[in-house]
């Protein structure tokens, strides 16, 4: 703090200093420019007659000793002067950044609520505290979240450690326990341990993917896309639900183990929250400058105002969506989050008839891209 300070004091000090010497500089010359005409001035007097216009005899107006000695005295006065007006206007200068420093200070994890405020005039110093403003909301923001989510973590990896608990203790205190009875306790436990591995995994997924893109791969959506709904056909048909394609060649660039991420949650996402003898279809293509990785899905009536909440961790609408399976809330989550790694857009909108079309269109690849002759 104490050298944070003396920096402070420091610089209003070599300001003030500068401004001085801009001030005295301008004094000076000011009197350089006015003592070199007046120290040449002759004034006239008239001698003899007062009618006659004749000039006898002149005189000098103002001494050169006289010049000189009222010029030193005001370069004197003037040192403090300046000094003064220096300081007055660095002090003026430097005072939104007082404010920054001081705020800046005691903001901290607890407290990021507070801004700075500098209100007018509108200068540098005042858009650097709008920008520091706009920077203290996005962390209080982002520390909001973090908090939400790490609740949300909490209660889902508890939930099923507490149920685990209790088969175990009731397998354990049950006197007449026998092989079949334990057997279906181990199988239970079981269970629960997957869904934890579940979730477990998902939550790495979307740590991976929020933390961004770290190599740049050439692919082809459509080969991506066969490969997932190759592995989903049978989860599908178990569900009543048919899965249609249209896929073409979509060539971007990205992780290939986060887009593979991006599409195998959104054709998850549309077989779980489906109902009996629904659909789920999937397209990709290139238009201009993009290409587009297309689902829709059939299911229940979701509220358009709910649609961004679903991209948000640990969020679900279990009222309005017939979960099949083990849903966590994190499949539209990590989708949001691959798509901003890859500065892709991301389009959805609930349709009318019930059920969603997801649309995330990335920055087309013309690396591999062959030509047709």
């Amino acid at each position: 703090m104490t050298s944070q300070r003396l920096a402070r004091k420091s610089l209003q000090t070599r300001l003030a200093l500068a401004y001085a010497a801009g001030i005295y500089a301008a004094g000076f010359f000011v009197l350089i420019f006015v003592d070199v005409p007046l120290a040449g001035i002759h004034a006239a007097k008239p001698v003899g007659d007062p009618s006659s216009s004749t000039i006898t005899e002149t005189g000098s107006g103002i001494s050169l000793p006289q010049l000189l000695m009222g010029s030193a005295v005001a370069l004197v006065i003037l040192i403090p002067v300046a000094l003064a007006l220096g300081w007055y206007v660095a002090g003026r200068f430097l005072r939104p950044l007082r404010a920054i420093t001081a705020t800046a200070n005691i903001i901290s994890a607890g407290n990021l609520h507070r801004r700075l405020d500098l209100g007018e005039p509108t200068d540098e110093l005042t858009e650097l505290g709008h920008t520091l403003d706009d920077l203290f909301a996005r962390l209080q923001a982002s520390f909001d979240a973090q908090r939400h989510f790490v609740a949300n973590a909490s209660h889902e990896l508890r939930t099923p450690l507490a149920g685990l608990r209790t088969l175990l203790e009731v397998a354990l205190a049950d006197p007449d326990a026998d092989t079949g009875t334990l057997r279906s306790a181990c199988q239970e436990a079981l269970a629960l341990g997957g869904h934890q591995e579940r979730l477990v995994q998902a939550l790495l997924d979307l740590a991976t993917s929020e933390r961004g893109v770290t190599r740049w791969d050439t692919l082809d959506l459509a080969d991506v896309v066969a490969g997932v709904l190759a592995s989903r056909r049978d989860q599908a048909t178990a569900a009543g639900i048919d899965l249609a394609e249209h896929l073409t060649p979509a060539v971007t660039a990205g992780d290939p183990r986060l887009i593979e991420s991006l599409v195998a949650n959104l054709i998850d996402n549309a077989i779980r929250h489906n109902h009996a003898d629904g659909h789920v279809k999937v397209t990709t293509q290139t238009s201009g400058t993009q290409v587009a990785l297309t689902v829709t899905n059939s299911g229940p009536v979701i509220p358009g105002d709910q649609i961004q909440r679903l991209f948000q961790p640990f969020q679900k609408l279990a009222a309005e969506r017939n979960g099949r399976g083990a849903g966590y809330g994190l499949g539209l989550a990590i989708v949001n989050a691959v798509a901003q790694a890859h500065h892709a857009t991301l389009t959805t909108s609930a349709r009318p008839e019930g059920g969603l079309a997801i649309t995330v269109r990335f920055a087309r690849d013309d690396r591999l891209i062959r030509p047709s002759w």
